[in-house]
């Protein structure tokens, strides 16, 4: 397996500022350019998952990830069930804050780890079928996430909720999707803030689930 390092100019300042020879010798040797900071890094979907004991997560997979060529699923239906790019998080914990027909989120700091599995078979039915195959990055939330859920008026209405989040990479390794050389690090080397949407209509439950809804997330790059 090709071994990738890391060029570090010392911020994005001095990257944007790498000689022309350098970005050749970066391309020659496989490695990615860091996503500009400001600019879609990532898409991606999932579900949340509340628990008999209070404890949250979420999981679910990359839609999109930028600067990668290789696919993302395998041939079928786009889906859970093909995605070869999945991320879980440690369970964590929230405090709720009231305000008038807005429900405040205040989620602890905590971790979520992205992981390669060129079968797929990612199934919401079954949380740990997101965390199988290969963990190829883990990411820390630097900041309390913030959410808020908008409740209808109308009794039975459709309610939303958001979110926002930085987070830093404390961890990655190199991986192949495809024939193609990734790294997680060489992308995103400050790490992103992504923005979330959730539809607070819950799904169907199951043990030891006492609450579950789907959502969305859109991420830029830090730096």
């Amino acid at each position: 397996m090709m071994v990738l390092r890391r060029l570090d100019f010392g911020g994005w300042y001095r990257r944007a500022r790498a000689s022309v020879a350098e970005c050749g010798d970066l391309f020659e040797e496989g490695l990615r350019m860091p996503i500009t900071p400001g600019r879609v890094a990532w898409y991606v979907t999932g579900r949340f998952y509340l628990d008999q004991d209070g404890k949250l997560q979420d999981l679910g997979y990359f839609l999109h990830l930028e600067g990668i060529q290789g696919a993302l699923f395998n041939p079928g239906t786009m889906g859970e069930a093909t995605a070869r790019l999945t991320f879980r998080s440690a369970p964590f914990d929230a405090q709720s804050v009231t305000n008038g027909n807005i429900t405040i989120g205040l989620d602890t700091r905590g971790e979520f780890s992205v992981y390669l599995n060129p079968v797929g078979g990612g199934d919401f039915q079954d949380p740990d079928s997101f965390s199988r195959g290969t963990r190829v990055a883990v990411f820390r939330r630097t900041s309390v996430v913030m959410g808020q859920t908008l409740s209808s008026p109308i009794p039975g209405g459709f309610a939303i909720a958001t979110n926002v989040f930085s987070a830093e990479l404390v961890n990655s390794a190199p991986f192949l999707l495809g024939d193609e050389p990734c790294d997680l690090r060489d992308l995103l080397p400050d790490g992103i803030t992504q923005w979330g949407t959730m539809n607070a209509d819950p799904l169907a439950t199951f043990p030891p689930f006492t609450r579950i809804a789907a959502f969305t997330g859109s991420a830029v790059a830090a730096g």
